[in-house]
């Protein structure tokens, strides 16, 4: 087992947000927490990753007890977290923010081979990787910050909401990219509202409900129903 979140409990000051909630990711899984707005899966990758805080519950990585610790601590054990929100250094080049990846995980002696990677994954990266990434559009800000947290080559990419805001062929391309990281071995949680993409390309799915996840079920069970609006 890669990473096992047990009965969290998270809030916000005096709001609770998520309520008992438990998952597991295996080496190499590509797993997808789906849900309606609100219903507090940013609020779990969060938590996971050490953003916030909890004093119920704990998360196990690689059967280590990392409940509670710091996202900088954590990132060196091999998690990459993508938010949801911009997380770019807006006033460097692309070049110059995936450079700055490598360098907070001490992980520079192979640089190029990382960049080639990235590039390779990503090419319009490496078209403008002298561009200030304040400039570049909203689709080519989310191939950096994914770049960004691939470029230290972790064991476990946790993904919020990669999809939004983008147009349906961007969407289709980050969608292959992302199988494509998970074929050569790096687990991937991805949150999602996008509920077709996330199906399609997961081999199993947590729904998320008012805090509370109410099913676990694989790609094919997924795939066949009928309906899902009785999940939401």
């Amino acid at each position: 087992m890669l990473i096992e979140v047990k009965n969290l409990d998270v809030g916000y000051q005096d709001k609770q947000v998520v309520f008992g909630a438990s998952l597991k990711v295996d080496a190499g899984e590509f797993v997808a927490l789906i849900g309606h707005n609100g219903a507090g899966k940013t609020t779990l990758l969060k938590t996971i990753c050490g953003y916030l805080k909890t004093g119920v519950g704990e998360v196990l990585y690689k059967g280590e007890d990392i409940t509670n610790l710091s996202p900088a601590v954590n990132v060196k054990k091999g998690l990459s977290f993508v938010h949801q929100e911009k997380c770019l250094f807006p006033n460097l080049s692309v070049l110059e923010n995936l450079q700055l990846a490598a360098y907070a995980v001490g992980k520079t002696s192979d640089l190029q081979e990382r960049l080639n990677e990235v590039y390779r994954l990503f090419p319009i990266l490496e078209e403008r990787e002298k561009q200030m990434a304040d400039t570049l559009s909203g689709g080519q800000q989310k191939q950096l910050a994914v770049g960004m947290a691939i470029l230290v080559r972790p064991d476990l990419l946790l993904l919020d909401e990669p999809s939004l805001g983008l147009s349906p062929n961007l969407v289709k391309d980050l969608g292959a990219v992302l199988k494509e990281i998970s074929e050569m071995g790096t687990a991937i949680l991805l949150v999602e509202q996008n509920v077709k993409m996330a199906i399609s390309l997961a081999k199993r799915i947590y729904v998320m409900r008012t805090g509370q996840i109410i099913l676990e079920d694989t790609h094919e069970n997924m795939m066949n129903r009928e309906s899902l609006w009785d999940l939401f």
